[in-house]
């Protein structure tokens, strides 16, 4: 039997003849308002129990969702099902509000703004509300406002991250405007963290952004990212990247590491806080600071603007990823990027069991100020 489609002003006028409408949308989505006097009904829950909400076959039920394709399926699935009398509303909500029909608005304490801003977020089944709900709890600190920071912080703020710890004592250049795109000309001069911060709030009002505007060191690390879910690598020295790695440990936080130089770039995720012996942190892969003259930093060697934002992308990927508990981060694996060639590869990282930092069973050796190696 083929499924009857009715513009929105037919199924109106059906709908007022006494034909049930019924909106198979997920709730996020209808909360931003539905057809007047329709039912809601989302559509896997209407397709496994249909007699629960429609207990006459022979009912004349109208379907209808957001462009029309979800009630064509469901529509499908309830003929399938027996129903004698279904038909689908072309276009859907989105026509039906384009033809100034009837809206039934949100009532009560519907949060409009977290509904709309995040809609896209809504419709995805591996984040939906409950996920969009723990993004808007979560806390990240990011050590670095600057090329990897700029980009990871933006994302972060506009996927929904509720609050977000920016770390770093430095004032905004002009040079720094190539690549860290938190900052603009009209604040050069101002700290990094105060800058950042009026670029992410005016981007996300809905979010906190707590300035950390202090060079991390021992005596200020924990109290960083005591109170973080995830941690973010955006570091341009050894020293912080290191005090970062060892307090993360000691702490059972996840560390989301990144770095560029020239026309390179790596990102892993080291959680051996977590997971003893049996993901890595970063000193199994580089158990000491190389020397001041080992480790040029952009400054002296330079970098591609852009590649920072492909680093820094990846970062909040997997902070995001990390957050909601999804898919498989990239812990235990090193991400290599080289711009020129356009090209990934991906090298394994083991757990060392004889790690001085978190080798399963051996204490906190405490912390040691790089600040030697530290590239400014």
């Amino acid at each position: 039997m083929a499924i009857e489609i009715l513009a929105p002003v037919d199924a109106r006028e059906r709908q007022l003849a006494g034909a049930i409408l019924v909106d198979v949308r997920e709730s996020h989505e209808r909360a931003l308002g539905m057809a007047d006097g329709a039912i809601g009904v989302a559509r896997g829950e209407l397709e496994t129990e249909p007699t629960t909400t429609l207990p006459d076959r022979d009912a004349d039920v109208l379907l209808i969702c957001e462009l029309g394709g979800r009630s064509l399926k469901a529509a499908q699935a309830l003929l399938d099902a027996g129903y004698r009398r279904v038909a689908s509303v072309d276009g859907g909500t989105t026509r039906w509000r384009e033809q100034r029909l009837p809206l039934a608005q949100p009532t009560g304490d519907v949060d409009l703004d977290f509904h709309d801003r995040y809609s896209r977020h809504l419709r995805l089944p591996e984040v939906g509300e409950v996920g969009q709900r723990k993004l808007q709890r979560a806390r990240v600190a990011i050590v670095g406002a600057g090329g990897l920071g700029s980009p990871a912080a933006y994302y972060l703020a506009a996927g929904g991250v509720g609050t977000l710890v920016l770390a770093d004592d430095d004032l905004v250049e002009r040079s720094n405007l190539q690549r860290q795109i938190l900052h603009t000309e009209a604040r050069i001069g101002v700290p990094k963290v105060e800058s950042a911060a009026t670029a992410l709030s005016a981007l996300n009002p809905k979010i906190e952004v707590r300035n950390f505007p202090e060079r991390i060191g021992s005596d200020n690390v924990e109290r960083l990212i005591a109170d973080a879910d995830v941690v973010l690598d955006g570091a341009d020295n050894f020293a912080a990247r290191y005090l970062l790695n060892d307090a993360c440990v000691k702490l059972g936080k996840p560390l989301v590491y990144g770095a560029v130089l020239r026309f390179t770039g790596q990102a892993s995720v080291f959680d051996a806080g977590r997971h003893r012996g049996a993901a890595p942190c970063y000193r199994c892969l580089f158990p000491e600071p190389p020397s001041a003259e080992d480790a040029p930093n952009c400054s002296d060697a330079g970098v591609l603007g852009v590649l920072p934002g492909v680093i820094g992308m990846l970062q909040a990927t997997e902070v995001i990823k990390l957050i909601l508990g999804i898919g498989e981060p990239l812990a235990g694996r090193l991400l290599h990027f080289d711009a020129l060639a356009m090209r990934f590869r991906e090298t394994r990282v083991q757990p060392d069991p004889a790690c001085v930092v978190c080798a399963p069973g051996k204490p906190f050796p405490g912390y040691i100020d790089y600040q030697q190696f530290c590239a400014g």
